[in-house]
C-alpha cells in the first residue's frame, strides 16, 4: 500500500525569496529506509534534503539526517536551521527551542532570539597546512596567501572579495584533488559585512554550495581571531547570495539569517 510524507521547501539564509540555499525537509513518524531516503535527496535535487524523526531515547527531541542527492552528510546548517523553521514556525511546536540528536555532530539546538532563529553548531578550527596543495591554485584560477584544514575541508584564504567573486573554478579539476570540499574566503567588501566566502563540493555532489552554515564552523574560528570581535557578519558570494549574522560562543558556532518558505506538500506514492 503506498504512503505518502510532507515536504517543504525553504531558502535559507536568504535576503529574499529564490536566494540563499534550497532545503527541502520531510517530517517523518517513523525512518525510511536508507537507500529511499538518498532516492529522495536524489529526486529532489537539491544541495541538501533533511529528515527528522521522533527521538525515542529522549536525548533530544528529533533525530535529524541530511542526504546530497549523493551522499549523507555529517553536518548540514542549512538544511538544520530550516527543519528548525518547519518545526518552530509552521507545525506549532510549542517550546522557544527545538534540540536535534545527530549521527556525527551531537546534538544541534534551534531557538527563537533576537532578530529570529538562531542555530547551535560546533566550532570546527581548521589548522594551516605547511604548504598550498599542489593542482589547487590551477583548480581555483587564482594563487591563495594561505591554505587551512579541517576533516578534509580545505579553507583557502584570498587577499580581497572581488578575487573569490570571480575565481574561474575548474571543477574537474577540483575533483581531482584528495579533499572532501573546497571553501575559500576573503575580507569583506563593505562595512556592512566582515568576511565573504565561496564553497565547493564536487566530490559531493554539489559544484558550488549557494549557502553553507557548516563552512562557518570553520570560517567563524578563523576570522574572530584575525579580526579580534566575536560576532560577525558573513555574506556568501554564490549566484543566488546569502547573507548570515554569527557569533562565536567558546567551541560553539551560533547563526541566523533569513528563511523563506517556497513550497509546501507531499510525497506521494511510496511504497508502504
Amino acid at each position: 500500500m503506498a504512503h505518502t510524507i510532507p515536504l517543504y521547501q525553504l531558502d535559507v539564509f536568504a535576503p529574499r525569496l529564490f536566494a540563499g540555499n534550497p532545503a527541502a525537509v520531510c517530517p517523518l513518524q517513523a525512518w525510511l529506509p536508507d537507500a529511499l531516503m538518498q532516492r529522495i535527496a536524489a529526486e529532489n535535487n537539491l544541495a541538501e534534503t533533511a529528515f527528522f524523526a521522533p527521538d525515542e531515547t529522549g536525548e533530544a527531541d528529533f533525530l535529524l539526517r541530511w542526504f546530497t542527492p549523493m551522499v549523507e552528510v555529517d553536518l548540514c546548517g542549512h538544511a538544520t536551521l530550516a527543519s528548525g523553521h518547519v518545526l518552530l514556525e509552521l507545525l506549532g511546536w510549542q517550546e522557544p527551542r527545538v534540540r536535534f540528536r545527530t549521527l556525527h555532530a551531537g546534538v544541534l539546538q534551534v531557538e527563537q532570539g533576537e532578530g529570529g532563529l538562531w542555530l547551535d553548531l560546533p566550532a570546527r578550527p581548521a589548522v594551516a597546512l605547511a604548504e598550498i596543495p599542489a593542482g589547487l591554485p590551477q583548480a581555483l584560477g587564482a594563487q591563495p596567501v594561505k591554505v587551512l584544514e579541517y576533516g578534509g575541508i580545505w579553507l583557502v584564504v584570498y587577499d580581497s572579495a572581488r578575487t573569490i567573486e570571480g575565481l574561474p573554478v575548474d571543477f574537474a579539476a577540483l575533483r581531482r584533488l584528495p579533499a572532501r570540499a573546497v571553501c575559500v574566503t576573503a575580507p569583506g567588501r563593505r562595512n556592512s559585512e566582515d568576511f565573504v566566502s565561496r564553497f565547493f563540493a564536487p566530490n559531493m555532489g554539489i559544484d558550488e554550495d549557494p549557502a553553507t552554515g557548516s563552512a562557518h564552523c570553520l570560517l567563524m574560528p578563523y576570522w574572530v581571531q584575525r579580526i579580534g570581535r566575536a560576532q560577525l557578519a558573513a555574506a556568501q558570494l554564490s549566484k543566488r547570495g546569502a547573507v548570515l549574522s554569527c557569533r562565536l560562543e567558546g567551541d560553539r558556532v551560533w547563526m541566523t539569517g533569513p528563511v523563506h518558505l517556497y513550497l509546501r506538500g507531499e510525497i506521494a506514492g511510496l511504497p508502504g
